[in-house]
């Protein structure tokens, strides 16, 4: 089964470039995975603190596997100390 998932990332002000970077990291090792669709990072207008993450997976378990790579692990030890909050994160289908 195809999953579509958002992820809604709230970077503190002043860790907001650092976060960036490793968020464009991310974009660019996760893009050479086999399960990966689509993975695009958005930017908020209004908020430049708040980033989003669309993306499409061929199958949960690929998906697992992306959670397990090392820049994804990178970003989570991000979390609690440069994050305002913990992300969102939206599994959905497609109806």
């Amino acid at each position: 089964m195809i999953i579509y998932l958002i992820a809604i990332i709230k970077a503190k002000e002043q860790y907001r470039e650092e976060v960036l970077s490793v968020l464009q990291e991310m974009v660019k090792q996760t893009r050479k995975e086999e399960a990966c669709e689509l993975y695009t990072l958005h930017q908020g207008i209004e908020d430049k603190n708040l980033f989003t993450f669309y993306e499409i997976w061929k199958s949960k378990q690929g998906l697992d596997e992306h959670n397990q790579q090392p820049y994804i692990k990178v970003f989570g030890q991000l979390v609690d100390e440069k994050l305002q909050e913990k992300p969102t994160i939206l599994l959905t289908s497609l109806i």
